[in-house]
């Protein structure tokens, strides 16, 4: 039954860590307001947990986060911005409109959302999460566009936490390493896709950065942490009494983290190309 209980919208939480996290939030008797694109995925979701109510949200769509006030309840307690996509490939050759619409999915949309919401936030003085990446910490080659888009997130849930400081509404980072989600289950798909809408002169200059990226994707699947591991860093940070501004979560996080932080961009350059298999020379 829904009403009784602290209440959270979950954006993008038909698979992955959006659905590892409302199972998460339902599990511990939260009601969960889960953004759904299909009918078929808000089927499962109801099954799973009868305190879990599938709305349908396309992010991008005005209409249906017009539609939220409508749908949501008196009282919310908490919002996971979780929607996101990923582009990939090298800069030079990424589509324009595929860079907007990474943008507009990932970072457009987690303030519209917010927007909506802040009035209801604000009333029960809820939390806001981010999941944010390690991508937003370090940008690695031929991954230039999702980490664009993580970066920014970042700088918003920065501004936004001091912004509502006054009001005592805690915004939070979530910053995942590598997961095993389809991110990383279909990463050579979305390379190959990349890859085949290069021209034939960005392939063959480019040749070498994708025979670097092609070996490196298969290590970072053996590395990928579980979903629940996500999912349970979530739940500490929308129900523990003093929340930080940042979590990191995942293999591969804290070092990451110390990357960003301590290395210069030399070093940084030397350690991110390496690993990614950017050549020395063309």
């Amino acid at each position: 039954m829904f009403g009784a209980m602290p209440t959270v919208l979950i954006t993008g939480a038909s698979r992955g860590i959006g659905r590892a996290v409302a199972l998460r939030m339902a599990a511990a008797g939260w009601d969960v307001f889960a953004g759904v694109r299909s009918t078929k995925d808000g089927a499962d979701l109801a099954t799973a947990s009868d305190r879990i109510m599938p709305i349908e949200l396309d992010v991008t769509s005005a209409e249906h986060i017009a539609a939220l006030d409508s749908v949501l309840p008196e009282r919310l307690d908490g919002l996971v911005n979780n929607a996101g996509i990923v582009v990939g490939g090298a800069i030079e050759t990424v589509p324009i409109g595929e860079l907007r619409e990474q943008l507009d999915v990932n970072v457009i949309a987690q303030v519209a959302v917010t927007q909506a919401v802040l009035p209801r936030l604000r009333a029960s003085q809820g939390r806001i999460v981010f999941i944010s990446s390690i991508s937003g910490l370090v940008a690695s080659p031929m991954m230039g566009p999702y980490a664009a888009s993580k970066f920014a997130i970042e700088a918003i849930g920065d501004s936004l936490r001091l912004e509502l400081r006054p009001w005592r509404i805690p915004v939070i980072l979530v910053e995942p390493g590598q997961i095993d989600t389809d991110i990383w289950r279909n990463a050579p798909d979305t390379l190959e896709t990349a890859v085949g809408a290069m021209s034939a002169e960005h392939r063959a200059l480019y040749a070498k950065h994708i025979a670097g990226t092609r070996k490196a994707i298969p290590w970072a699947q053996r590395i990928a942490s579980p979903v629940d591991r996500v999912a349970k860093t979530v739940e500490k940070a929308l129900t523990t009494n003093r929340p930080k501004a940042r979590y990191l979560t995942g293999r591969g996080a804290g070092a990451s983290k110390a990357l960003a932080r301590i290395a210069p961009a030399p070093v940084r350059d030397r350690v991110v190309g390496g690993t990614s298999g950017v050549p020395r020379k063309p």
